[in-house]
């Protein structure tokens, strides 16, 4: 049988929805986890929920757009738990609107806590994953990347730039160091839809959301499953979206 057992973990954007749920399930199943995110409380929270379990939690307050903010979860989670050997990076936002509405700072927004976090995070753990000799980057990134729809344009493009870096770390690690995992979910019951300024648009997502989405645990299984695999597997790309939505 796969294990989590042993495994250290990193969450970012873990203060609910996806990150919240891959905490509590990788807990569950035996990782030692670091819940990382901006609202101290609410982290806290769910790590004294996990210890109440019987699991192993701890917390660090991250903004995934300051690249020293990434490498003091890396430490911090070392400092905890003596490694880390998985960093789940799930942050992000979508203050979706049509191009034309023009909203730069949206735009800016989505390529600063989307990809740049993401890229923060590769520059924080990919050194202690080659002096480890072993480490699993794995991406929350989206079916949106898979077929834009309209007001997506930005959001989309900011999931595909992170498949390609995934894609091109992937390239780069092939003498088994380190792995990585894109995960693509389609609609997922979360709190997404709370950064999207345009009203219209954020009623429409949370219609969808309500009338087709996942739960969170879904991705949260399909995370699961990609880093209990043993070191020469590999899992490189996953969607998962409600069997309903098109």
């Amino acid at each position: 049988m796969l294990s989590l057992h042993g495994k250290i973990v990193a969450i970012t954007g873990a203060s609910g929805g996806i990150g919240e749920a891959t905490a509590r399930l990788l807990a569950r199943r035996g990782a030692a986890v670091v819940l990382a995110a901006r609202r101290s409380e609410r982290i806290d929270a769910i790590a004294q929920d996990i210890q109440k379990e019987g699991g192993r939690a701890a917390t660090c307050v991250v903004d995934v757009t300051k690249a020293e903010d990434l490498r003091r979860l890396v430490s911090t989670t070392i400092e905890q738990y003596g490694r880390v050997d998985v960093l789940v990076n799930n942050a992000g936002i979508a203050p979706i609107s049509p191009l034309s509405d023009l909203d730069t700072a949206g735009w800016s927004a989505m390529i600063d806590v989307n990809l740049r976090g993401m890229l923060n995070g590769v520059a924080a753990t990919l050194p202690v994953f080659r002096e480890q000799g072993s480490g699993h980057l794995v991406s929350i990134v989206s079916v949106a990347g898979l077929s834009v729809s309209p007001s997506m344009a930005v959001y989309a493009a900011t999931k595909n730039a992170v498949r390609t870096v995934h894609e091109g770390l992937r390239t780069e690690s092939t003498d088994g160091v380190v792995r990585t995992t894109a995960i693509s979910p389609g609609y997922v019951r979360t709190d997404l839809a709370d950064s999207m300024p345009d009203p219209h648009i954020r009623q429409r997502i949370r219609e969808n959301m309500d009338a087709v989405g996942i739960d969170p645990a879904a991705v949260a299984r399909a995370v699961a499953f990609a880093i209990e695999q043993p070191d020469d597997v590999e899992i490189g790309e996953i969607n998962v979206r409600p069997t309903v939505q098109a």
